[in-house]
């Protein structure tokens, strides 16, 4: 039986942003030079609310996120890997004006096409199943009158100037604290956070912003191209032995105003186009509060799926992950490569069930994370340049 369709049932937009950030959300002193801190709490199985705080940042979000068909949810809201796919491509055209700016390259206009893979593999009966981080393809289209090697130039230094550099450099292994039903237990195999618990969220009201947020994410109702080698997958991450590719692609923009408009698509598993609006100076959510909530989004996605394979319910989960980042090599005038710390996830489950059953819930859901995958994965960004129109 599907679950109820509670983001429909509540319409609210599915970006709205703050006034202050409330109790424990607030963010942690950075480490790197910027923070967020994210509670993720689940609505239904597959349906999740997200709650960023960002250290440099005067704006709190409230991000929705849904799953399509193959996960049984109702697609009501853009799915996690399009929340990193998005926050990515934002802060990869935020550093590129910034660098432009610094090295005076005059750039026309400059679309960015960004296309993500991921792959699931392996048997849940067995525990061998385990998902994996592919290679980024982006194709930039410029309009300029500097030449390519100038260009290309330009884009490397600003990929490698951006936050998320720190993410896709090296293998992030990812740290935890684990809470059952009040009481914090061991993680067998798996590395301690080295600060305290943090506890559960509880809020349940929040002081919303007045404006019209409708259009800061917008689900389009349109289903995205087919392409060739797109499945639709309908049930399909649900099944017990899985050798499936994840295939995403984004276009953007960055107006002259600095907000970055995004077109996603997600072509494998075949699902919805979403419209997203990312922004610096707090009109829409900032490239690392998109990155922070996809992340946390598709981890409590996988927590959730544990339960409903296996068929024992949950009380209730959530998390609270902090991100530790660097200020942008170009935008936050370092001159410097991007830097990240390994993820921080403090996770909190109640259940009918034995601390072993939590335990191995947050092993499998580390395991088949796909955004967990990207942190743990040296990753690069393969680069094409071509004049804007072709």
């Amino acid at each position: 039986m599907r679950p109820a369709n509670v983001i429909a049932e509540q319409n609210h937009p599915l970006a709205i942003p703050l006034r202050s950030a409330p109790g424990n959300l607030r963010p942690p002193s950075p480490r790197l030079g910027n923070a967020t801190r994210t509670v993720v709490r689940s609505l239904t199985v597959m349906q999740k609310e997200a709650l960023i705080s960002e250290a440099n940042a005067d704006r709190t979000w409230r991000l929705l996120s849904d799953e399509g068909a193959y996960l049984n949810g109702h697609d009501e809201a853009p799915p996690p890997l399009a929340y990193l796919s998005a926050g990515m491509v934002a802060s990869y055209l935020n550093e590129i004006h910034a660098l432009a700016d610094i090295r005076k390259i005059e750039i026309d206009d400059i679309e960015v096409i960004q296309d993500n893979f991921y792959s699931m593999n392996g048997s849940f009966a067995k525990g061998t199943m385990k998902a994996s981080a592919h290679d980024i393809e982006l194709k930039a289209k410029i309009s300029s009158r500097h030449d390519s090697d100038t260009l290309r130039s330009l884009i490397l230094d600003s990929i490698a100037s951006s936050p998320l550099n720190g993410l896709m450099r090296g293998a992030k292994e990812s740290l935890f604290r684990l809470c059952h039903n009040g009481s914090e237990i061991d993680i067998p195999g798996s590395k301690k956070i080295s600060d305290p618990l943090l506890p559960a969220f509880e809020e349940d009201s929040f002081d919303i912003l007045d404006g019209n947020w409708e259009g800061v994410i917008e689900h389009t109702r349109q289903p995205s191209p087919i392409m060739n080698d797109t499945t639709t997958f309908a049930g399909g991450a649900l099944t017990e032995t899985q050798n499936r590719m994840l295939h995403l692609r984004v276009y953007a923009k960055r107006q002259p105003d600095g907000i970055v408009k995004i077109r996603q698509h997600v072509y494998n598993p075949h699902g919805s186009v979403f419209h997203f609006t990312s922004d610096e100076e707090g009109r829409a959510p900032s490239a690392a509060a998109l990155i922070s909530a996809g992340i946390g989004f598709c981890f409590m996605t996988q927590l959730g799926r544990y339960s409903a394979m296996i068929k024992k319910p949950l009380k209730s989960y959530q998390i609270i992950q902090d991100f530790h980042f660097s200020r942008g090599g170009a935008t936050g005038k370092t001159g410097k490569a991007g830097e990240a710390a390994p993820l921080e996830t403090h996770v909190h489950i109640r259940s009918d069930e034995t601390d072993a059953f939590a335990q191995s819930m947050l092993e499998v859901a580390e395991q088949t994370c796909f955004l967990h995958a990207f942190c743990r994965t040296p990753l690069k960004a393969k680069l094409t340049i071509s004049p804007l129109g072709e």
